[in-house]
């Protein structure tokens, strides 16, 4: 079975971090996630409008998607 398609836009993957609890601290250019049940992770999300596959996947590892 394929694994699912990385999303890369960054609109969505904001929306899915804030729909599982994720909150949405600020910052420069660049949106830092933290979560209340997992502390001292930090995501970090570039200000763009898509995102790389590399920055995309990493994402995804750190928020438990993959």
């Amino acid at each position: 079975m394929p694994k699912p398609a990385l999303e890369l836009n960054r609109g969505k993957v904001a929306a899915r971090l804030e729909r599982e609890g994720w909150i949405n601290k600020g910052g420069g250019s660049h949106d830092v996630y933290v979560h209340a049940a997992r502390q001292g992770v930090l995501i970090v999300v570039p200000r763009h409008r898509a995102l790389s596959a590399g920055v995309a996947r990493a994402i995804a590892k750190q928020a438990g998607w993959r």
